[in-house]
């Protein structure tokens, strides 16, 4: 299997179409409520990510059935490192979305779901609950699955529908915190967290988290359509 050999991109109306199915199960509440659990993932992934990567400690992941989540790290209280941490949640999804555009604009399919499974993977090892076990397991193994199992036309429909539901998924949760905000509830959120470390408002902060996720669609979405 040739992880960098480039696939043809699937027709024009099987994009589209992928599209509108990842839109489909973003926007109705009740299945909104059971996708975010892959928006969950992403977000608690990005947290843990960004703390290794500035010489944080990571310790928990815990993934919950409500699709909070939180990730346990140590090091300094204050600095760079906790700061681009707690950026790092909700930026991560539409970052990753924009990412898996870009292959999928270079026609790495095969590269896009072997990079994602090996994530959620490295994941797993973290994860100190059941019920985020068995989240990460299902997503990884669906994902294994379509890998091993199916051909290239099917590889391709799979991973346009998750880079799509990454993209438009990812837009959501940013609304929601500032919903919740606005009717006083989530006092330790990560904008709220991030407005006491810098002193920069939380509304700044949402503001940032909105600009990265609508910008992360429209990239992407030169990427992915086909005009």
């Amino acid at each position: 299997m040739d992880l960098f050999r480039p696939q043809a991109a699937p027709a024009e109306w099987l994009v589209i179409a992928t599209a509108v199915a990842a839109l489909a199960v973003t926007v109705p509440r009740r299945v909104w409520l059971l996708a975010r659990n892959a928006i969950t993932i992403a977000h608690e992934g990005g947290h843990a990510l960004v703390a290794l990567a500035t010489g944080r400690r990571l310790q928990a992941i815990t993934l919950h059935s409500d699709t909070s989540g939180l990730t346990v790290t140590r090091g300094r209280p204050t600095g760079l490192g906790v700061v681009l941490t707690l950026t790092a949640g909700y930026t991560a999804a539409p970052l990753l979305g924009l990412g898996g555009a870009a292959l999928l604009g270079a026609g790495r399919v095969t590269l896009l779901l072997w990079a994602a499974t090996a994530l959620l993977l490295a994941m797993l090892v973290m994860i100190r609950n059941a019920y985020g076990v068995l989240t990460v397991l299902v997503t990884g193994a669906a994902f294994l699955l379509v890998s091993w199992l199916t051909g290239p036309g099917v590889q391709a429909l799979f991973a346009y529908a998750v880079v799509w539901f990454l993209l438009l998924g990812g837009v959501r949760p940013a609304f929601e915190l500032q919903v919740r905000r606005r009717r006083g509830g989530a006092p330790d959120s990560d904008a709220d967290q991030l407005a006491r470390l810098t002193h920069v408002p939380a509304g700044v902060w949402l503001l940032f988290f909105h600009t990265v996720s609508i910008c992360c669609l429209i990239g992407g979405c030169r990427w992915l359509l086909p005009f």
